[in-house]
């Protein structure tokens, strides 16, 4: 007797290639995604302003990156030692303000040379809460700020659908090869209730919904439908029982290649796993005439692939089996 129910992402109806560039924003979710598509070898990039939960300011940074918007000094503020700016998460922040300033600004430009070649971009939304100071200015990290500074509200999803209608018609003008793929976070929001985490994913859901029924560009990942629906048991979360753990993590990447990734790629991507395995191996006898003919026999593999698919750096796996 089965004690769930499996289910398969419908496939994109454009699939990404080992050869694209991709990049990632949002949620912390996004990290384990990227995690995977550069063990595989893709190029991505993942959250220049660091990690970014809710839709606002994630549409905030993406409009930052198109128009190439440097931010000034008088921009930043100090905070327990450090220099914080309200767009960006606290990862980015520095004891010195001219740091602070040089770092977030490289990341801008970094961001926006790549955004303008990439073929992907996979936006991961967290939670549709959002904490305003007073004009009202919504923050992307409130940066151990007392509580009482900020207004905490939900965004309506047509308040969402306006903000990314708005967002992505300036991305598709500055790079008209992009895609798009959206998919909601299923990292649960408990700080801000039971009750109120699932209403948040219900505004994103619906929201995003709305956004992708309107442009054949624009498409949906269930990564949170995997998780809640599909697996739905804590023994899938990490002990704060908040986090998917690895298992969830791998099982919605790999329903992720499934749809998302192109045949050609996918069968790369297996040489390329079996070359990852070879390369974590420890011996127990590294001058052994064994593993001297594992380095060879895998040096070649390395090799042979590096001649296959030039695209792909694998001048470390290279010397490392030398």
């Amino acid at each position: 007797m089965d004690f769930r129910l499996e289910f398969d992402p419908p496939s994109l109806s454009q699939k990404i290639d080992l050869d694209d560039n991709i990049m990632l924003v949002g949620s912390c979710f996004t990290e384990h995604v990227y995690n995977y598509l550069v063990a595989s070898k893709f190029s991505a990039v993942q959250n220049p302003h660091g990690v970014l939960f809710n839709p606002v300011s994630i549409a905030n940074a993406l409009s930052r990156y198109v128009e190439k918007k440097h931010i000034s000094s008088n921009e930043l503020f100090e905070q327990n030692g450090l220099w914080n700016h309200w767009d960006f998460h606290s990862s980015l922040s520095c004891t010195s303000q001219e740091e602070s300033l040089e770092r977030m600004n490289e990341t801008i430009s970094s961001a926006h040379s790549f955004l303008k070649h990439a073929q992907w971009l996979i936006v991961t939304l967290g939670s549709a809460y959002v904490y305003e100071l007073q004009g009202p200015q919504v923050v992307a990290n409130c940066h151990k700020i007392p509580s009482s500074h900020f207004t905490k509200r939900m965004l309506d999803p047509e308040e969402i659908v306006s903000t990314y209608n708005k967002i992505i018609t300036q991305i598709k003008q500055f790079n008209h090869n992009l895609n798009i793929i959206f998919t909601i976070s299923p990292v649960r929001h408990l700080r801000d209730g039971f009750v109120e985490n699932n209403r948040s994913k219900s505004v994103l859901i619906h929201a995003v919904d709305k956004l992708t029924r309107q442009q054949e560009h624009l498409h949906y990942f269930p990564s949170y439908e995997l998780v809640i629906d599909d697996l739905r048991d804590y023994r899938f979360y990490a002990e704060d029982m908040v986090h998917p753990n690895y298992l969830a993590t791998r099982y919605v990447w790999e329903k992720f290649c499934a749809a998302a990734i192109n045949g050609r790629s996918r069968e790369v991507m297996k040489e390329l796993d079996q070359l990852n395995m070879a390369f974590q191996h420890k011996p127990l006898h590294p001058d052994s005439v064994e593993h001297r003919k594992f380095r060879i026999k895998y040096k070649d593999i390395a090799q042979s692939l590096a001649a296959r698919f030039p695209s792909i750096d694998l001048s470390k796996e290279i010397n490392h089996f030398s």
